[in-house]
């Protein structure tokens, strides 16, 4: 009897362990973006006396998710007694404590190093290629060369051959909103560098790669965006869900724009509303014919102290393919399935939506063509299936709620 009982409690604990991978593993995955990721690969180019040079790249493989300002850190814990004594498109937030060196002072001599971006206006010769972004990387699908970051380091007191050096560990990558989660560094082919005109291939000492994923559930545990729709053929608007990222109460929001500073500034940054959510998509249909429809869609900012740099819109529904003309936004069908399409905003235009207030908001209107298998409005078609906010899921109201066509309209 004792033996059963034990084997029972063994068997709750595997199945519950086994839920909460399943869990952890499903909060990670995204249907729309199965294989997007952050991957770091550091390329060892040259040893020293004491250690090596590396060039380390930051690829964000991201469709829809991009890395936004004050930017990305990266840390890690070194495997010895590794240092920095230099860096160049990048710089270690803490210098540590260096008093063992005589002469020259490494950069950093943290045992856990924290490395962030340079800003664009760094100096040429503390650049290299493709760094000094002030830590900003766009969405692969947004624009692939924006959503690459790099920066050279060269490390002391390590080994000074490939089976010398010990990989650094415990990686971790920070950006505004947080989730990702980095796995373990691991030894891979040397990377293959072609000269500038193609005549010659050189190869890296050493490289190895760590793998970041996002996971919307451990950035926020409550949502941070929802849709509200309305139709030019109903006079009723369809809100967001009331809490929809949370309950309003007295100490989480405030009603009016907070103005001056210090200690009586309120802590709350967003705007009192009864789903709580920072960014609000509106999807409203302006008219139907029968070749073609319209929508448009505004996104609006209730933060008054965040600016959406590089934002990103993805938007599911079975006609997005078939777009004839879309105003303000930058428009990408197809991203990974053929009913769904990446917004963006254009450079220089509208591609930061500030922080709550007049300006807190962008919008676009899009055109449609119709196809044989267009259905017509009834049963809810025209509204999106699913709506992303830089790659964050938005809830969407109950399809009980939506502003269906009256019972007397007919089939239009």
């Amino acid at each position: 009897m004792e033996s059963k009982i034990i084997w029972s409690t063994y068997t709750f604990m595997l199945l519950v362990l086994c839920s909460c991978a399943v869990f952890v593993y499903a909060a990670a995955y995204d249907a729309l973006d199965p294989n997007g990721n952050i991957t770091i690969k550091w390329d060892v180019i040259s040893w020293t006396p004491d250690g090596y040079v590396a060039v380390v790249t930051m690829n964000n493989f991201q469709m829809y998710r991009p890395i936004m300002r004050p930017g990305w850190t990266l840390g890690w814990t070194w495997a010895k007694y590794e240092v920095i004594w230099a860096m160049m498109g990048a710089q270690a937030t803490n210098q540590g404590d260096c008093s063992m060196f005589k002469g020259n002072i490494p950069h950093s001599c943290e045992k856990k190093p924290e490395i962030v971006d340079l800003l664009p206006n760094t100096p040429y010769n503390q650049q290299i290629a493709n760094c000094c972004k002030g830590g900003v990387l766009a969405s692969m699908g947004k624009d692939p060369s924006a959503a690459l970051s790099a920066f050279q380091i060269a490390v002391g007191s390590a080994g000074t051959t490939n089976r010398t050096v010990q990989l650094p560990k415990n990686f971790t990558l920070l950006a505004p909103g947080g989730g990702y989660t980095c796995g373990p560094a691991k030894i891979i082919r040397p990377t293959l560098f072609i000269t500038a005109d193609g005549r010659r291939t050189t190869s890296a000492m050493m490289t190895w790669r760590v793998i970041c994923t996002y996971s919307q559930f451990l950035a926020s545990p409550s949502p941070t965006c929802c849709v509200s729709l309305s139709s030019f053929h109903n006079g009723s608007i369809t809100p967001c869900p009331s809490c929809s990222c949370g309950c309003r109460n007295s100490s989480n929001c405030v009603m009016k724009t907070p103005s001056g500073k210090g200690v009586n500034v309120p802590k709350a940054v967003l705007r009192c509303t009864k789903h709580m959510c920072p960014i609000n998509v509106h999807w409203h249909v302006q008219s139907n014919f029968k070749n073609h429809w319209s929508v448009k869609v505004t996104i609006t900012n209730f933060n008054y102290r965040f600016n959406y740099t590089q934002w990103t819109l993805v938007v599911q529904h079975p006609n997005l393919n078939n777009a004839t003309q879309v105003s303000s936004f930058s428009y990408m069908p197809n991203l990974s399935t053929n009913d769904t399409a990446l917004f963006y905003g254009r450079r220089s235009y509208n591609d930061v939506l500030m922080q709550a207030g007049a300006k807190g908001n962008v919008h676009s209107d899009l055109t449609l063509e119709k196809d044989g298998k267009t259905i017509a409005l009834k049963k809810g078609w025209p509204f999106p299936r699913r709506v992303y906010f830089n790659g964050n899921l938005c809830v969407m109201p109950s399809p009980k709620s939506y502003p269906y066509l009256p019972n007397s309209a007919g089939n239009k």
